[in-house]
């Protein structure tokens, strides 16, 4: 069955713009064209767009898609894990920065006097964030 991109997005609850830029880092692979040169998707893509969406969501880059993409029911797991558990270190890095982050930015808001006064903790935290960011 073909469908349209508005079809694909409907279909998959992806934005038309967001196909398009898989299409073109070619993560479908070659996409059919109509003769007034609109993209023709197949079934496959529907499969192929559910499961970038999902990982996605799961928040891998577009290059670890691109490795993951030619290992949908082929394997080996063994490839698999490693592209996931390299990003699985990855996401708890930037869980540890966002923490932190988190942290830093509550404590300002929570000395914030909120009043018209000039002395603002978040301003200093935005104006010098050396001195009150750690990222470690």
């Amino acid at each position: 069955m073909a469908y349209s991109i508005g079809e694909l997005a409907r279909r998959t609850g992806v934005n038309v713009e967001t196909i398009r830029y898989y299409d073109r880092l070619e993560l479908f692979g070659k996409v059919s064209r109509s003769p007034a040169g609109r993209r023709v998707f197949e079934s496959q893509d529907v499969d192929t767009l559910l499961f970038i969406r999902h990982c996605r969501e799961l928040l891998f880059s577009i290059d670890n898609i691109r490795e993951l993409l030619p290992l949908r029911g082929k394997g080996p797991c063994s490839t698999v894990r490693v592209i996931a558990a390299r990003h699985l270190e990855e996401l708890r890095v930037k869980l540890k920065v966002l923490t932190s982050l988190e942290k830093k930015l509550s404590e300002a808001v929570s000395r914030c006097p909120g009043d018209a006064s000039p002395d603002c903790s978040v301003l200093a935290l935005l104006q010098a964030p050396e001195r009150h960011l750690s990222y470690a």
